[in-house]
């Protein structure tokens, strides 16, 4: 009769599991994103203005394992079968921390040209597109026709955008970004990278979308995220997230700078934004 070590029967059993979590963790990241809904009602809704569809993406991290051209090309079609009016996007197109040339930037975010919406595609940068080279990045946006901002402010239909720059990085410039957004007409809505400058927020601007944390990346349950990119640990890491007369939406992203995603699968949002009741 053999005798088995158990020892290594254990050390077996955790390779083993390890292998498994590995494999599903590369597959959950490399899904197409789940579309999460949300209806949000701003109480400085212009009078007579319908509502709006708008599609929150984040964090596409394009041209590594988890996003190929493929799939890329894929998230654009899903993004295109929801109708929306208008498409935002909170930073991060390229994984990792090179500079990338602009022929390449260019190349990778090709795919962009696809997206479709009445009043067009605005983004702003996030920490990798500074890392990467943000003059390679704004030169591939620009040639796929989406708007790219930072610090700046914008209209797009009934909305007024304050499209803030990142604070992970320490180029959010939020005060002058908002003063900008006020002198135009239009509910105002903020988006940016990080979520983190959520509690800056005045009143005025009860609204913000942003990304960056892809939903904690690998969550475990009754823990949280194992490495949280946020001052405020897990309060801003998915979803809708009310304080008060504010509303913060965070999108788990498309892709990652790894190809790794454990209980965070990738997503993006479909918000319909409109007056509030009695308005």
């Amino acid at each position: 009769m053999i005798r088995r070590n158990p020892v290594l029967s254990v050390l077996a059993g955790v390779v083993f599991v390890l292998l498994a979590v590995a494999g599903y963790s590369f597959v959950e990241a490399r899904r197409d994103p789940v579309v999460r809904e949300a209806a949000i009602a701003m109480r400085d809704w212009p009078a007579g203005a319908p509502p709006l569809r708008i599609v929150l993406l984040s964090d596409l991290h394009a041209g590594n394992l988890a996003v190929t051209p493929a799939r890329f090309r894929r998230v654009v079609a899903q993004v295109n079968e929801l109708r929306p009016d208008l498409i935002l996007i909170a930073g991060d197109f390229l994984p990792g921390h090179e500079p990338v040339d602009a022929a390449t930037a260019t190349a990778t975010l090709a795919p962009l040209k696809g997206l479709r919406a009445r009043l067009g595609v605005v983004a702003v940068p996030g920490n990798h597109d500074h890392w990467t080279g943000l003059g390679a990045v704004r030169s591939a946006l620009e040639a796929a026709g989406v708007t790219s901002l930072a610090n700046q402010a914008t209209a797009r239909g009934p909305l007024a955008i304050a499209a803030v720059d990142d604070d992970y990085s320490e180029h959010a410039r939020t005060a002058p970004t908002l003063a900008a957004a006020r002198k135009l007409p239009g509910a105002k809505l903020v988006l940016t990278h990080s979520p983190d400058i959520a509690p800056q927020l005045p009143s005025d601007f009860p609204l913000l979308l942003a990304g960056h944390t892809h939903c904690g990346q690998a969550v475990i349950p009754f823990y949280g995220s194992l490495d949280p990119v946020s001052r405020y640990q897990d309060r801003y890491r998915c979803g809708v997230i009310r304080e008060g007369t504010r509303t913060v939406v965070v999108t788990g992203g498309i892709g990652g700078t790894i190809p790794f995603r454990f209980n965070a699968p990738p997503d993006l949002w479909l918000l319909t934004l409109g007056p509030a009741p009695g308005r």
